[in-house]
């Protein structure tokens, strides 16, 4: 797990996003935060977005970073029974896979920002989903599939339904145009 950090203030007031990256199946959590997030604050998120999805893990890699180093979030990984390694400038395979999501994450966002109108934080979520759901070819398939076994079943591809039966056909047509946007600069990300 790491931070990406400067992004404009969000509606919301977020400044950043903390990913998350399960190292089995690549498959990644993106959450808008604030960069002067307390420990508890972040603490709650984890929580709730990674354990409530996930379960525990067994261990988490992460830098060196003063939120994570603090003797609150050693003994917090302790109490729920999770290994915390920190990563050096030393150990690059275990943070490069960071670092390149992280170059991957900031392509994205900044081509939503470029490509549509509102802030990157509304974007958040498709962008989390384009992610997951692309081949990655260290696995051989996309993050969605080695974590549930199965390809993702998206409303965005639903050819066969006729338009009059779904509800909210505009909404689904205009997501489903930014995902193809989306994927095109994931594409042109891995590609570099």
């Amino acid at each position: 797990m790491d931070f990406v950090l400067g992004l404009p203030l969000s509606l919301r007031k977020k400044d950043a996003i903390w990913f998350v990256v399960d190292r089995l199946t690549k498959s990644a959590n993106f959450i808008p935060v604030r960069s002067d997030y307390s420990l508890d604050k972040l603490a709650e998120l984890y929580i709730s977005d990674i354990v409530r999805l996930h379960g525990m893990p067994l261990s988490i890699v992460s830098d060196r970073d003063p939120r994570f180093t603090s003797q609150f979030w050693k003994k917090l990984q302790e109490a729920l029974g999770t290994k915390l390694h920190f990563c050096t400038a030393f150990l690059l395979q275990m943070n490069s896979q960071s670092e390149r999501i992280i170059q991957i994450l900031e392509d994205m966002l900044r081509c939503c920002i470029l490509e549509f109108e509102g802030t990157w934080e509304q974007y958040l979520p498709l962008i989390e989903y384009a992610y997951n759901n692309s081949f990655q070819s260290s696995i051989k398939m996309a993050p969605y599939e080695a974590l549930y076994g199965r390809k993702c079943r998206t409303p965005l591809y639903w050819i066969e339904l006729n338009e009059n039966k779904i509800h909210g056909v505009n909404l689904i047509k205009e997501t489903e145009q930014k995902v193809k946007v989306i994927r095109e600069s994931l594409k042109m990300a891995s590609d570099q």
